[in-house]
């Protein structure tokens, strides 16, 4: 089998190294992939959100399947221009991935169907936006209704951050168009949660939990960042917890989208507040969140490429998927200054053992040598018996990815030591 993956990051590389463990697959194609990826997959210059070149590239190639993992192509239909020139995918058509590319839409959803969320209000004009965070009660959260690179939601801790942050986004543009309309939401507590979920549609079958550190620096303070690493599965999450989701949350929103005519088939995230008054949904993700992929798909016992043809052709009911009971850690290293400005262009070296469990996300081959080129450069992932040896192993390993004006969070996993004890 011929296969296409689009996309060029970590959680990418991560998906080609799961699929390249079935036997029939003969080449994979990462579009655009990266100087990491190469190593595993034949990078083809064609960006993810080059929908065209995409398609004709497929179609030049008789491609067999395709997996679409990036929210951009997703929301501008890439999986629906694949699918028309008969070319099977594994992810949401544009109608469903709408899920994450309009958090007004996803609220609404919420709303209409009873799925527990924290209460908002949604603004489309500044002076409205302003007036309401007169009286609202704060801490609140901000957050720009398109897609912003994850980097579009605000936790104002005063109403003058909380009216700045909407003033940044509707009347500065600083997120672009995404940002012309507002979601102002309630200020949730909690551990929060990620629960990735396979679904045809029909059947959901919920990966096994994470916990992602998205702060900059240890003991979660500085900027937030695209995420700074994982641990898998949270402890937070118990079964009892895991059977209220899917009863309060997971079924309905897969249900809810089918009854609006927006069928969601792929890979669906939810990101979770267990909240004292029970899980809330903070936000949906319309693909694998990166980097929970990174945690995740180490654990996964079953053949990803088995389970995303059964997403694809509706027959996830029949197929099993099944997760190892070991722990997973995964530690980010950065260039220095992400997420704000950084350095490229150093020397990325890696230790052989280091190589085999690290997925490189920010990385170009320059004659044959990997340089950085981007603010998270790699993920290194181990798989161990306890989360304790998880986290060791995973800092041990890391210590052999080496390039200049690296840094890391010390402290990954440490929040979920804390809730085990």
């Amino acid at each position: 089998m011929k296969l296409m993956v689009v996309g060029g990051g970590g959680r990418e590389h991560a998906i080609i190294r799961s699929l390249k463990k079935n036997p029939d697959v003969e080449v994979i194609y990462a579009l655009p992939g990266n100087g990491g990826i190469a190593a595993d997959a034949v990078c083809v210059p064609i960006g993810a959100t080059e929908i065209e070149k995409i398609v004709a590239f497929a179609v030049e190639k008789k491609m067999d399947y395709a997996v679409v993992a990036p929210d951009d192509p997703l929301v501008l239909g890439c999986v629906d221009a694949l699918e028309e020139k008969g070319i099977p995918c594994f992810g949401p058509r544009a109608n469903a991935a709408i899920i994450e590319g309009s958090k007004a839409f996803s609220k609404n959803l919420m709303k209409k169907y009873g799925i527990p969320t924290a209460a908002y209000e949604i603004f489309t004009e500044l002076d409205k936006a302003l007036a309401y965070l007169e009286t609202a009660p704060i801490p609140t959260v901000v957050k720009a209704d398109g897609l912003a690179l994850g980097k579009g939601v605000i936790i104002a801790q005063t109403r003058e951050e909380a009216k700045q942050a909407v003033t940044d986004m509707m009347a500065n543009a600083k997120f672009g168009a995404s940002g012309s309309t507002v979601v102002i939401e309630e200020f949730l507590t909690g551990p929060e949660v990620s629960v990735l979920a396979f679904t045809d549609g029909k059947v959901v079958r919920p990966m096994v939990s994470s916990m992602d550190h998205k702060r900059a620096g240890d003991n979660d303070t500085g900027l937030n960042t695209g995420g700074m690493g994982t641990i898998a599965p949270n402890p937070y999450y118990t079964d009892e917890i895991a059977k209220q989701c899917m009863k309060e949350i997971f079924l309905p929103t897969i249900r809810a989208m089918k009854k609006e005519k927006r069928t969601f088939k792929g890979c669906l995230y939810f990101g979770l507040m267990l909240t004292p008054n029970g899980p809330k949904v903070i936000e949906y993700n319309c693909r694998f969140g990166d980097p929970e992929t990174q945690v995740v798909l180490p654990l996964l016992k079953s053949d990803l490429l088995t389970v995303m043809q059964a997403c694809t052709n509706g027959t996830l009911a029949k197929t099993p998927v099944r997760f190892s009971k070991k722990h997973a850690c995964c530690v980010i290293k950065a260039s220095k200054g992400y997420p704000e400005s950084y350095k490229k262009g150093y020397r990325l070296t890696m230790s052989e053992r280091a190589e085999r469990v690290t997925f490189v996300a920010g990385a170009k081959l320059e004659n044959g040598k990997l340089v950085t080129s981007g603010g998270r450069v790699t993920g290194t992932t181990a798989v161990r018996g306890s989360l304790e040896e998880a986290i060791t192993a995973a800092y041990r390993l890391s210590a052999g990815v080496k390039f200049g004006n690296a840094y890391c969070r010390s402290d990954i996993g440490q929040r979920a030591l804390q809730a085990k004890k």
